[in-house]
């Protein structure tokens, strides 16, 4: 039986906005199963899930595990930027998130799903991969790092198409992916993405050499990841 979710197309959002709106979506299902203190089934519980997909103004991330000193701007220069600076509970190092860019942010509770947290992320990467896939971009895995690369087996060439930082509570997940499409990737040069010094970022307008159709591209997204995860989305 397929996991019924509540799919959200919120459009430009501003980050902490949305963080506060996916928290309470995200507490509201952690305390259900708090009280309940068992373990639900498809069958039993078919809409505990959220998909929000977003865009936001310039900002930058850090996880908790990630330093500062990967953000290359002072307070100031973030403010000349046009640009926010949060640290926050998912997991990883520091990114960015702008215009032209789909964030997804899925509240699943991985026990109805029957996944572990390994193979939720990888599920999601595979969700990437495949919509590469559909514009002729062979992407991949790299070993010790979360998301979808682009020419791995080149170590002077590696570069990172969509970054993923997730949450996880009783196993309900918060945070998601970042996959930049039409990204202005000028923003990537003030931090050490992902805490990475040595490889890349790119995006799909990059690799295709060409603006690309930011609902199109959300759609092919949209149904890779109703693939992988099985879900019947609610809208």
């Amino acid at each position: 039986m397929s996991y019924s979710v509540k799919y959200e197309d919120i459009g430009l959002k501003d980050y902490k906005e949305t963080w506060d709106y996916q928290e309470k979506i995200f507490q509201k299902l952690v305390d259900k199963k708090k009280n309940s203190g068992e373990i639900v089934s498809r069958s039993e519980k078919p809409e505990n899930g959220t998909l929000i997909f977003v865009e936001h103004p310039h900002v930058y991330t850090l996880g908790k595990s990630g330093s500062e000193i990967n953000l290359l701007l002072d307070y100031i220069q973030l403010q000349a930027k046009d640009a926010a600076f949060y640290r926050i509970d998912r997991g990883g190092d520091i990114t960015y998130h702008g215009p032209g860019q789909i964030v997804g942010y899925p509240i699943f509770d991985l026990e109805i799903i029957g996944v572990s947290l390994k193979e939720y992320i990888h599920l999601l990467e595979e969700a990437v991969i495949l919509s590469l896939g559909e514009f002729g971009i062979r992407s991949e895995r790299l070993d010790g790092a979360t998301g979808v690369w682009l020419d791995v087996e080149k170590k002077d060439k590696t570069r990172k198409i969509c970054a993923i930082g997730v949450r996880a509570s009783r196993y309900i997940t918060m945070h998601g992916f970042a996959f930049n499409v039409n990204t202005n990737l000028d923003y990537f040069n003030y931090i050490n993405p992902c805490g990475f010094t040595d490889k890349g970022v790119t995006s799909l307008e990059k690799e295709k050499g060409d603006k690309q159709d930011f609902a199109s591209v959300k759609d092919i997204v949209r149904k890779n990841l109703q693939k992988v995860f099985d879900l019947d989305l609610v809208y």
